[in-house]
C-alpha cells in the first residue's frame, strides 16, 4: 500500500507551507532544473532514477532538491511503497495541473513571439546627451601592474 508523502488539500493564492503563487512562478520559472523536472514528470516520466537519466546533466542532489521543492508547493506529490528496494514515484497535483496552465501560457507566448516577431517594447533611444559622450578613456599602462616584492630593488 502506498503511503502519500504530501497529501494534498484545496488552495486558492497559496500552496503548501502559505507560499504564494506568484512567489511559486518566480521560484520555478528562474530556475531550470526545476522547469525540467516537472516538464519531465508531465511527460511521464514519474521515477527518480528515470527523471535523474532523462535530464541531461542533471545531478542526483540537484534532482532530490527540486523534488523536494515541487512537493513542498503542492505541484506534485510523492508516494512512496514500503518495498526493497524502495520504490518512490512523483506525480503532477490537481494543483500542480492548473499551476502548470500558468507555464503553458509562458510558452505559448514565447512561441508567438518567435513566431510574430519580437513583440517586446523596446527601450527609446539614447539621447543625444548619452551618445555625445565620450569613449571611456583606456587606462595607462606602466610596467606590470605588480608592486615589487619586499627586499627586491
Amino acid at each position: 500500500m502506498p503511503v502519500d508523502a504530501a497529501p494534498q488539500s484545496g488552495m486558492d493564492t497559496t500552496a503548501a507551507g502559505g507560499t504564494p503563487v506568484a512567489r511559486m512562478v518566480e521560484d520555478i520559472v528562474g530556475c531550470k532544473w526545476s522547469l525540467a523536472v516537472l516538464g519531465t514528470v508531465r511527460g511521464g516520466v514519474v521515477r527518480p532514477g528515470a527523471i535523474e537519466h532523462a535530464i541531461v546533466g542533471l545531478s542526483k542532489k540537484v534532482m532530490n532538491e527540486r523534488l523536494a521543492k515541487l512537493v513542498r508547493y503542492g505541484i506534485l506529490s510523492k508516494t512512496s511503497w514500503p518495498e526493497r528496494p524502495p520504490r518512490v514515484e512523483y506525480a503532477l497535483t490537481p494543483f500542480g495541473a492548473r499551476f502548470c496552465t500558468l507555464l503553458d501560457g509562458i510558452d505559448t507566448l514565447q512561441r508567438e513571439m518567435a513566431t510574430a516577431g519580437d513583440l517586446r517594447p523596446r527601450p527609446p533611444p539614447p539621447t543625444a546627451t548619452c551618445a555625445a559622450a565620450s569613449p571611456p578613456t583606456p587606462r595607462a599602462t606602466r610596467g606590470s601592474g605588480r608592486r615589487p616584492r619586499k627586499g627586491a630593488s
